[in-house]
């Protein structure tokens, strides 16, 4: 099952979707900032945990600002400026998403990529866009964190490694699966840790 935001938008990539991510878009409303970006979120949130067969629908924020899913649904949120998404995995540990819109620059490719990840993941050798290894991180971050054991951490210090059409994402050893998908707008990333 995929799904796109529209009809050139990245779709929710095979591996993510054959494990059975949920995923809905929704639009950010004028005047596009921080609030109409939570709703947007909690939107596609809700259609999210609708198609995932969940009965509670509300997604209230922790203390700490992360979004609160219902017991034996893992999700995440992210958005753009007019964009969000949010996955949904029933009965999993931990799942990340992240959408980017921006142009990754060279000095930023270089602070959250190592060196072996530029080598190895970046053209000539690999197949990945600066955006969709910053997007990758992302996801990878908020699927490990989700899991809860690993405390305080820096997205960027997660390494990512090609692993049979997906990522690796590790973090002291925690792995994460990632799939990436794009078009020329958007990088789409979704990660799902094991439990």
């Amino acid at each position: 099952m995929t799904e796109t935001y529209g009809p050139a938008g990245p779709e929710v990539p095979a591996g993510a979707a054959a494990a059975g991510v949920r995923a809905r878009w929704r639009p950010v409303h004028r005047p596009f900032g921080p609030r109409q970006q939570f709703t947007a979120g909690r939107r596609a949130a809700a259609a999210a945990l609708a198609a995932a067969g969940a009965a509670d629908l509300v997604v209230p924020r922790e203390p700490g600002g992360r979004p609160r899913f219902p017991r034996g649904f893992a999700g995440s949120i992210s958005h753009t400026d007019h964009l969000a998404v949010a996955v949904v995995l029933p009965g999993a540990a931990a799942v990340g998403v992240d959408i980017e819109s921006a142009v990754i620059s060279p000095r930023v490719t270089a602070f959250v990529l190592s060196a072996r990840e530029r080598r190895n993941l970046l053209p000539p050798a690999g197949t990945y866009t600066p955006r969709e290894l910053f997007a990758a991180k992302e996801a990878a971050f908020k699927a490990l964190s989700g899991i809860g054991s690993l405390g305080d951490f820096l997205f960027w210090r997660i390494e990512l490694r090609p692993a049979g059409g997906a990522l690796h994402a590790s973090y002291r050893g925690v792995p994460a699966t990632v799939w990436v998908d794009s078009d020329e707008q958007l990088s789409l990333a979704v990660a799902i840790a094991p439990g």
